[in-house]
């Protein structure tokens, strides 16, 4: 279904860009060690920065921290700044730093511990938390999770730190089809164990799609955001009133799509970004002939 000449119009005056990464931009194979572009993903990039339009790159994964990121996506063809890729790690550092927390133990690697340091937090391994009391536990990529690690979070939970987690979302796209996350399965086992709620500090929270507003300097009804899954962009689209794009190269189908609530779905879909690339000229191009 082409968009009424409403959303083209919106998506016309959109200020500044949200993408998600797996699944929109590139996709790559289920252990996070590599990745390959999508078809339109540099043009769509290209045609931003020709334009003078920002975006930011907004990922679940914290396998790497965001310059790590943004090195990778540059050797894949896609030369994205350091400071334009936001990570759930990167979103939790800016949020438990602002709400006064000081320590927190990270249960990943260093696209975990990584931006919750830079943000000034105490960075506590598991290994290393012993007797001591940290403020918050945040859960990421981490596929060596082991029992110890368990036993760690949940003393540090029946000591008072409060669980946050990156996505609780059950997949992630691959160039090998689905693939299970981590931080969903590790978050369901401390909750067994302590009945401790995990909250979620990447998508579909608002406070990552905050974070990326400051990033930008936009206000989240002026953003446009686009994502293959329609339970995480386009659900954190609606919740911060932004133009919600679906795009179908990653975990959502039309289907998938289709099958949400009327006042949820996407303003949008497309079956990939080289098709938004082309939707985007055609409503910049008609926002001028019109003005």
């Amino acid at each position: 279904m082409r968009p009424t000449a409403d959303i083209r119009r919106r998506l016309a005056h959109s200020r500044g860009f949200v993408f998600d990464l797996d699944g929109t931009l590139v996709l790559g194979d289920k252990h996070n060690k590599g990745v390959r572009a999508l078809p339109g993903a540099a043009d769509m990039l290209a045609e931003l920065a020709t334009r003078g339009v920002p975006y930011v790159i907004l990922t679940n994964g914290t396998v790497r921290a965001p310059r790590d990121l943004a090195a990778m996506l540059g050797e894949a063809g896609l030369p994205v700044a350091a400071d334009s890729v936001i990570t759930p790690a990167s979103v939790a550092g800016e949020s438990l730093a602002r709400a006064g927390y000081r320590s927190v133990l990270a249960l990943g690697g260093e696209g975990v511990s990584r931006p919750l340091a830079d943000a000034g937090l105490e960075v506590v391994l598991p290994a290393n938390l012993g007797e001591r009391k940290v403020d918050a536990i945040f859960a990421g990529w981490f596929r060596e999770f082991t029992m110890s690690d368990l036993e760690a979070a949940c003393n540090a939970v029946w000591r008072g730190a409060s669980l946050y987690t990156a996505s609780m979302s059950l997949f992630f796209a691959t160039a090998h089809g689905k693939a299970i996350g981590t931080s969903r399965a590790i978050c369901a086992m401390i909750t067994s164990v302590t009945g401790a709620r995990p909250r979620v500090l990447g998508k579909p929270s608002l406070a990552a799609l905050r974070s990326a507003s400051r990033r930008l300097g936009v206000p989240t009804r002026e953003l446009a955001v686009l994502g293959d899954d329609p339970t995480l962009e386009v659900e954190m689209a609606h919740r911060g009133q932004a133009l919600a794009v679906g795009v179908h190269s990653g975990v959502g189908d039309a289907g998938a799509f289709a099958k949400m609530p009327r006042g949820r779905r996407a303003h949008i879909t497309v079956h990939s970004v080289s098709e938004l690339h082309k939707l985007y000229v055609e409503s910049v191009n008609g926002k001028r002939r019109r003005s």
